[in-house]
Order: structure tokens, then sequence, then C-alpha cells
């Protein structure tokens, strides 16, 4: 046998597992990634996995593989960068036990991550935020529950898989320290408080909906199963259509569960709270990653621009004073 099938094996079961204790969902996405790897090389060179040697996993073929998922599969860079994390955390663990292909390793560690495009962070308005709300028929069980899931998603921020993993047990009612405990990303748990609108709304589902207290918070209709999180996308698209019959700007948006993460976030920052309070509310890592939301807050760099306004000079956005002239401004 080669020296990469052992290896690879003591990669997942001794370094992943045993030393780092990584999650389940590191593991099937490292996974995935060494079995583009191998099946891309086999495809290369004609070597079969079980037969392929460290040697074989050329910086040639890293780059190429990497290609690869870019141009034919329409992989994302960020996707891409991800793979080639997998890739190096691999070379990382055979540097320490193969020196003798200490060059061809180095060579995979060099190759670098691709810059990613920065997006523009997409959120709803207090508007858009009222219409949707408005927009489940709490006359029904499913549009209590879709009005519930939408208010805890708009308040809370809760990544869609952190929703729908809620159990009874998790969501704290009382009038006094209402709050949501959560088990997130990079299994984290964190502890998020309820608004009084909220904290009402889930009163009302727990006391409607009976069970014990491993059962799932949201239910799919007819059953005790959780909530997929596509059924909650699905959901969220289903009323952004209803409520933009009264709501224009809704037309045409994609509103996915992501956006109303953003919307929790932006509603915050509105409200002047500093992003590290953000980043802890949202169980970002890091509060640079609550930084997009920064450049995103309009109200925040028209208050830098009224600063820097010469003087005697009027602050604030300009607005046509005539719809006329509006007309002809946008010529």
């Amino acid at each position: 046998m080669s020296a990469l099938a052992p290896t690879l094996q003591s990669f997942f079961t001794d370094y992943l597992v045993g030393q780092r204790g990584a999650s389940g969902h590191t593991i099937t996405s490292y996974r995935d990634t060494f079995r583009l790897l191998l099946g891309y090389i086999f495809d290369q060179t004609g070597i079969a996995p079980s037969t392929l040697d460290i040697a074989d996993l050329s910086a040639e073929h890293v780059a190429g593989f990497l290609t690869m998922l870019e141009e034919e599969r329409g992989n994302c860079t960020r996707t891409r960068n991800a793979r080639l994390a997998a890739i190096h955390s691999l070379f990382n663990h055979a540097a320490l036990r193969h020196l003798e292909h200490a060059e061809l390793i180095a060579r995979v560690l060099a190759i670098p991550s691709k810059n990613t495009h920065q997006t523009e962070v997409t959120y709803l308005t207090e508007p858009e935020v009222e219409a949707l709300l408005a927009a489940p028929d709490r006359t029904t069980w499913t549009g209590r529950r879709d009005h519930a899931i939408l208010l805890v998603m708009v308040t809370t921020g809760l990544r869609v898989a952190e929703l729908t993993s809620l159990t009874r047990a998790d969501a704290c009612t009382d009038r006094h320290g209402a709050h949501v405990v959560c088990h997130g990303k990079g299994r984290k748990d964190r502890i998020t408080p309820l608004d009084a609108p909220t904290a009402k709304a889930l009163r009302l589902w727990v006391t409607e909906n009976g069970g014990s207290d491993i059962d799932p918070l949201f239910i799919a209709r007819g059953t005790q199963r959780k909530l997929t999180t596509d059924a909650v996308a699905q959901r969220i698209r289903l009323h952004t259509a209803a409520a933009a019959i009264g709501c224009p700007s809704l037309v045409n948006r994609t509103v996915t569960p992501h956006v109303m993460r953003h919307t929790c976030a932006m509603r915050m920052r509105a409200a002047g709270i500093d992003v590290t309070t953000i980043a802890l509310w949202l169980g970002h890592e890091s509060p640079a990653s609550s930084r997009p939301y920064l450049h995103a807050d309009l109200a925040l760099k028209q208050r830098a621009l009224d600063r820097t306004a010469p003087p005697r000079t009027r602050l604030g956005r300009y607005s046509p004073p005539d719809k006329l002239l509006a007309f002809l401004e946008a010529l």
C-alpha cells in the first residue's frame, strides 16, 4: 500500500477526530474534497486512488484540480478556497511524517488562496419587515407558525440551521428574561434575548402545540419532524411574494434566511449598537465578520459626510424640490 492511504487515514482519525475534535460538518467537507481530488487525479493519470503515493499529489495536479472546480464544476472562489484549505491541512499533517517529500509538500502549501469579492450586504427596510411579518395568515396553524419563525429570525438573527435545531426546551418565554438557547456554528452555544412581541408569539405557539422538551420547536404540519432549512427558505419566498402586493419594493427581491439575519444586524446598527456587540449577538467568531454591516450603513456614512460639510451649507442628502425637476435631474 502507498504512503498516501495510511497518511490520509491518520489525518481523519488521529488528527481531525482525535486531536482537533472536528465537527461532523468539517469532516464531511474534507471527505468530499479528497474524494473529488483523488477522482480528478485518476482521470488525469489513470492511477487508482488506493495506489496513489504522496508524490502523485504534485502542486501542478492540485492547481489543476482547483482550476477544474471553478471552470468545470462552476464552484465559486469561496468554495475553491475551502477545498484548498482542506488540502493544506492534509499536507501540514503529512509534513511531519514524510520528510522525504518536503519539497513537494512545500510547493503545495505555497499555493495561495484567491481573493474574493466582497458582496454588498442585502437587508430589508422597516416597511419591508412590517409587510413581511404581516403576510402570514395568523388565523391558520401554518400562518401562526410562519409568523413566529419570521419574528424570531428578524429579531434574533439566528442562522437558519440554528433556528430549525431549536427544541421546546431551548425557548424560554417568561415575561421576564425571555430568550432562546441556540447551538451555533462551530458547536458554540449562545443565549439570545427575545423582545416582547417575539416572546408573546412564541408563548402562544408553545401553548398551542403540546409536546416534550426535546421535541422540535418548529415542526412540519401533521408531523413531529422539525422543519428543514429548505422548507424555511421556501416559506420565506412564499410570504415575500404575498407581501410584495402591498409593498412594491419587495417585487423581484430575493429574500433568503440569510437576508433575515442581515436585517437583524442592520436594525441593530440603526439603533446605534456597536459592531462588537453585533458580532457577539450573531455568534461571529470575530468582530471582523460584522464589518460589512458598517459599509452597508448609509446613515453612518451620511453622518460622517455631514461632519465634513463646508460651513454654512445645508446638511443631509439632496432632494429635488419639485417632481418636474426630479424628472429633469434623472435624464
